[in-house]
């Protein structure tokens, strides 16, 4: 069957439209509270093992850090290595140069099918869509990358795709499904996990074994050796990476860190960050090709795509930093109630709130929303095994899309304009700071609000209507601070200084 039909992000509604449809789902809400609270928990008691967490957290940090500001010489170091040991490495500066180059490597084997890996680096670009377009099916070979292209979904969270499923949706979409990718699911089916996992192994399997050419991403690529690491807790991305005669892997370049003992940092991060496990089971690593073992061609595109113009901003390219562990998603309030497809993108959550307004710019109406899409709790900073600092990106962001500014697209400095519809949000921010700049102006508009308190609406009109239709306004006192500071510690306030 082809993926002509497989879902896109394409035409994605802007964040408060979706989550507002999203947020009204109860059994969309109630997978979510389910599977994020048990995840974070499992976490949480699998972290606090290791004394040495924030050493390791700081350390995460500092490694991504160096990698970033040399990247150019880590980049050139790994296609030195890669191709030394007999790989190929092509260059993608964008999502349509990344599919045209994987899309002509499959034609140059004459298959029409490929096994993949999870890899949200294709998600991203949207390869699936591109290789169908060319007469290619990719098959998912991920059990909840399986899911969603079964139901001819869209994954919705990083570790988990298909999180917003329950079991006995996912029975349903095997029974109805499978047959017409390839082997049908057994007629005994029945929703429990040791039967579903029997149906999905039973069915990958025949694609494993058939399949020449397999695609993935990477979880890490050491620049010093060549070598590509993949971690994952199913061996399914074992097979793909190890039975095709061709591989093709397609990693966005933040993902290089400087040498192979680096990877002892971020092999104790990943894992208790994303699936609470000390290791992963599966940690494979391979380096080109080798007559004797693996795939006899090997191919690696290293995809830009907006990464260079997020490593030009100084407080936004510590987003580069993210090792794809989902520990921001599993704490969020809002990815708990709102759900990862109304992130309109493949990376959803806090991370996915500040990495694709800088790998897609804002100018669209979806980007623009993104930096919004958050209470700024703090919570997701907190679990960073890289410690990137969510929130700080998130107000730099809003700032971006109110103001406009200077950033880099496509690596030229440009201007761009501030967003449509923050025109109200501008003028209100002006008015403050003039205001705050002129402390007779200040306490003038403090003392009018609370001479005129009692008709103060509960509710704000026109723009700010979506402020208050959560909350109502807070009661504005009957002194302000400034006048109760006069009072009772001012120059006439002697009487009030002694009593207190």
């Amino acid at each position: 069957m082809s993926g002509t039909h497989q879902a896109t992000y394409l035409g994605m509604p802007a964040f408060p439209a979706a989550a507002d449809a999203s947020t009204r789902n109860t059994q969309l809400r109630a997978n979510l509270r389910h599977a994020t609270h048990t995840i974070r928990a499992k976490r949480a008691t699998a972290v606090a093992e290791l004394d040495d967490w924030s050493s390791l957290r700081a350390a995460g940090a500092a490694i991504k850090d160096r990698s970033l500001r040399h990247l150019d010489h880590y980049l050139e170091q790994l296609e030195s290595a890669v191709t030394a040991a007999g790989g190929h490495v092509h260059w993608a500066a964008d999502a349509d140069e990344a599919n045209r180059i994987v899309t002509e490597l499959v034609q140059a084997t004459g298959e029409r099918e490929v096994v993949k890996v999870k890899s949200m680096a294709t998600q991203e670009i949207g390869l699936n869509g591109a290789l169908a377009t060319a007469g290619i099916t990719a098959y998912e070979t991920d059990l909840a990358e399986l899911i969603v292209q079964l139901g001819d979904d869209l994954p919705s969270h990083i570790l988990v795709p298909a999180i917003h499923r329950n079991r006995g949706e996912i029975r349903d979409i095997f029974a109805e499904k499978m047959a017409q990718w390839g082997r049908p699911a057994p007629e005994w089916l029945t929703d429990a996990p040791a039967d579903l996992a029997e149906a999905a192994r039973l069915h990958l399997r025949e694609k494993f074994l058939n399949a020449k050419v397999g695609i993935s991403g990477a979880n890490f690529m050491v620049a010093e050796t060549g070598t590509l690491v993949v971690v994952e807790s199913e061996g399914n991305g074992r097979m793909c990476l190890t039975l095709p005669e061709t591989l093709i892997s397609v990693v966005g370049i933040e993902k290089i860190v400087p040498t192979f003992q680096d990877l002892e940092v971020f092999l104790q991060l990943l894992p208790r960050s994303s699936t609470a496990e000390r290791m992963n089971p599966y940690t494979s690593t391979w380096t080109g090709t080798t007559d004797a073992d693996g795939p006899r061609t090997f191919h690696l595109v290293l995809l830009d795509n907006g990464r260079t113009d997020t490593l030009a901003d100084t407080v936004g390219r510590q987003a580069l930093r993210c090792i794809r562990c989902s520990a921001c998603l599993n704490v969020c309030p809002v990815y708990e109630r709102a759900g990862g497809h109304a992130y309109g993108s493949a990376y959803p959550g806090p991370i996915g709130a500040i990495l694709t307004p800088q790998l897609r710019g804002v100018q669209s109406e979806l980007d623009a929303s993104l930096p919004y899409a958050s209470s700024l709790c703090g919570a997701c900073y907190e679990v960073c095994p890289v410690a990137i600092d969510i929130p700080e990106v998130l107000v730099h962001l809003r700032e971006r899309v109110v103001e406009g500014g200077p950033v880099s697209v496509r690596g030229t400095r440009t201007v761009i304009k501030p967003a449509k519809g923050h025109a109200a949000e501008r003028a209100a921010m002006r008015a403050a700071r003039w205001a705050l700049d002129h402390p007779r102006v200040l306490r003038t508009g403090q003392r009018l609000a609370s001479r005129t308190r009692r008709f103060h609406p509960r509710r704000l009109p026109g723009p700010g209507r979506a402020w208050s239709d959560t909350r109502e306004l807070p009661k504005v006192p009957e002194e302000s601070f400034r006048d109760w500071w006069q009072r009772t510690r001012g120059e006439s306030g002697t009487e009030g200084r002694k009593t207190t």
